[in-house]
């Protein structure tokens, strides 16, 4: 029989009917995923002249897919579920799809919808894919962060202190002033941004009545905590049938911003590697200010005594006086250390001929790794945060690119690290990550990593950075 084409239905009875599968053979009935299981369109009530109309519609798509060229089935995904949509009024508690292996993608590669119960978890949604080598897990509801990714032994993430995926409305970013955002910090990935991110502190600001007042900016901004408006789940048609989480996530205001991000997280059936693509564009009427750092946070096994960073540097500048003091290992990490104050390194790092770095973080071995690769004229600067405590109180480190250093909005507006999107306009950004396993995946990173570098000088500021007039 021939591969089922899936067509996006239209709504029956008030439900939306997310993707209609069709088969040419008339033998076959049409089929509508729906919720956690495929249903049969007899069993759902509907009425004669519709189960005709798809029968009709049928034998229409076999015709038109001839004289198209297939062109229709070539833009069409092999699968594609609303999860949320604040557009259509939905929301989806549960789901899964398993692929069987009949239409192309491998068996094994299974995608599910969940929601978390109890404590400050309550209401929380998330989202487990597993492509049958690597899994991970995203939180729509924390502004599509990512929780966690795991092949085999390795896991990229961290043991925080705080053991519960917490729901927005339970979390106060201006307690404990302007650190509430650390009493729901636990993921793997969690985005800053995108109107303020970096540390708290006062800014300035143009108020409603045009004149200039100061605002008390919380640390790393909103977006990681403002639930997913769209949220939706593809897989392309064509091979290698990519898989994509998207979610957009809205961060607006009346005489404010009006921010919108839309995410994807997407990876290949059985690869090693995945990738991060957001799109941020300015919805309101004048220039917007925005400030955007992917915080990727790492704890065993990847981060223990002896573990290295590893990456083309340009520059390196201690945020700090602490940082300066140690500022010669900052590449290496030390074992959990109780009463340990956290050191923050700002990195300007090299590119290859096509604009693009490489970083990696690898345990001591040099058996397990990390890589990070994008292009530095989407993301300029690269901030390494070391936070050797003792297990209990959080043993991590954070390698984050970013459109800026930590440092409050104010203090990087004067640096000029803070750029601006024109009324409409997008700004994209992409990282490609890599999960290695053995000291041969591991070397070859740091080879390409040593390319880029060529032999380049690294420039090791002794002291943080001093702005003129400061």
């Amino acid at each position: 029989m021939p591969a089922p084409r899936p067509w996006n239905g239209p709504c029956y009875n008030g439900c939306r009917v997310t993707q209609l599968t069709i088969h040419s053979s008339e033998e076959s009935k049409p089929m509508i995923p729906f919720g956690r299981t495929v249903f049969d369109s007899t069993d759902l009530g509907v009425p004669p002249a519709i189960r005709k109309v798809h029968r009709g519609l049928s034998a229409a798509l076999t015709l038109l897919v001839l004289f198209c060229g297939g062109s229709l089935l070539a833009e069409t995904p092999l699968m594609h579920q609303v999860l949320t949509s604040v557009k259509d009024n939905v929301h989806v508690d549960a789901w899964q799809w398993k692929s069987d292996g009949a239409m192309g993608v491998p068996a094994g590669v299974v995608i599910e919808k969940k929601p978390l119960h109890g404590g400050k978890q309550e209401g929380v949604d998330l989202i487990l894919v597993d492509n049958g080598v690597l899994k991970f897990a995203v939180v729509p509801t924390r502004g599509m962060a990512v929780l966690e990714v795991v092949r085999g032994d390795i896991r990229l993430g961290w043991q925080s202190p705080v053991k519960e995926v917490v729901h927005p409305q339970f979390m106060n970013l201006e307690s404990r002033g302007g650190l509430g955002w650390l009493e729901g910090f636990n993921e793997w990935m969690a985005r800053c941004g995108t109107e303020f991110a970096g540390h708290p502190g006062q800014d300035k600001f143009i108020n409603n009545v045009g004149d200039e007042s100061s605002v008390d900016l919380t640390l790393h901004g909103r977006i990681g905590n403002i639930p997913a408006s769209e949220v939706e789940v593809t897989i392309d048609r064509a091979p290698p049938h990519r898989i994509r989480v998207r979610g957009r996530v809205d961060e607006r205001c009346f005489y404010g911003a009006q921010l919108e991000l839309w995410t994807e997280i997407s990876t290949v059936p059985g690869a090693s590697t995945f990738q991060i693509s957001d799109e941020l564009t300015n919805r309101g009427g004048a220039e917007q200010e925005i400030q955007v750092i992917y915080h990727a946070n790492h704890g065993r096994p990847l981060l223990e005594e002896g573990a290295k960073f590893v990456a083309p540097l340009k520059r390196v500048t201690p945020f700090n006086d602490r940082a300066a003091c140690d500022l010669d290992h900052h590449a290496t990490y030390t074992a959990p250390t109780p009463g340990f104050v956290e050191q923050v390194y700002c990195i300007v790092p090299y590119a290859d001929a096509e604009g693009r770095t490489l970083v990696m973080l690898r345990n001591a071995a040099g058996d397990k790794g990390v890589s990070f690769q994008y292009r530095l004229d989407q993301l300029p600067y690269l901030t390494q945060w070391k936070n050797t405590l003792s297990e209990a109180n959080g043993y991590v480190t954070g390698i984050e690119p970013g459109t800026c250093f930590p440092h409050n909005r104010g203090y990087e507006r004067k640096a000029g690290r803070v750029p601006k999107l024109k009324p409409g306009e997008t700004r994209r950004f992409t990282i490609d990550f890599g999960i290695h396993a053995g000291g041969d995946e591991v070397a070859k990173v740091a080879k390409q990593i040593d390319a880029i570098q060529g032999g380049r000088p690294t420039h090791m500021d002794r002291e943080p950075e001093k702005l003129p007039g400061k």
